[in-house]
């Protein structure tokens, strides 16, 4: 079944046989900390995301996408696309230690959680885009009261924030491992489909094989 945000809090509620207060009140954070577990742990296609962006003369720094969770190319059009390659901020600052060196950028990093810093600096007006992995609108404010993972990744989004939540009711060790196990073996179906069936295709790579237990 698909959840919505409604029937989701209901049966985690339900789950857990409890309806005090305070948990009732946490739970959008529960859930958004479940829904944040899932996203930092398997890459889905159906996040991905192209926008355009402007590198200016002199400026070595690209704001990033206020959705942005992690890169998958950012390239220059520079007469056509050049990608750059993905370095983290000490080699840049390193390879190009004073900002005033300009050429065509070709590294980039990120340097802050709303920032990517390039080498060398623009020596010009670029366009750019960024192909990378963005987070979802959580079906905690979703106007529709659906999301993604409520309508594709049940079981997972479930035992994600039942998980969340029995750590919040510091419930025993026990029924938090069996729920954690459920958690993790949906979410390894859940990378499969990901990280397996969604990126190829049977024509050009075969079938997606697992190892027989």
């Amino acid at each position: 079944m698909a959840w919505t945000y409604t029937t989701l809090k209901s049966a985690i509620q339900d789950y857990l046989e409890t309806t005090e207060t305070t948990f009732v009140n946490n739970l959008p954070v529960i859930i958004r900390q479940a829904e944040d577990r899932i996203l930092k742990s398997v890459q889905l296609p159906d996040f991905k995301k192209n926008v355009t962006g402007s590198l200016t003369d002199g400026n070595p720094y690209l704001e990033s996408p206020s959705d942005f969770l992690a890169p998958y190319s950012l390239a220059v059009d520079n007469s056509g696309y050049e990608f750059l390659m993905f370095k983290d901020v000490a080699f840049i600052r390193e390879a190009y230690p004073v900002l005033t060196t300009e050429s065509i950028p070709k590294y980039y990093a990120i340097f802050d959680e709303s920032t990517f810093i390039l080498g060398p600096t623009p020596n010009a007006n670029f366009t750019v885009e960024l192909h990378y992995f963005y987070e979802p609108e959580s079906i905690t404010v979703s106007g529709t009261g659906l999301s993604w993972l409520g309508s594709n990744a049940e079981s997972t989004l479930l035992y994600g924030s039942l998980v969340e939540a029995y750590t919040f009711l510091k419930g025993d060790a026990d029924m938090l491992n069996l729920y954690l196990s459920r958690y993790e073996d949906s979410l390894a179906k859940l990378k499969v489909l990901g990280e397996g069936y969604s990126t190829t295709d049977s024509y050009r790579s075969g079938s997606v094989r697992q190892a027989r237990r």
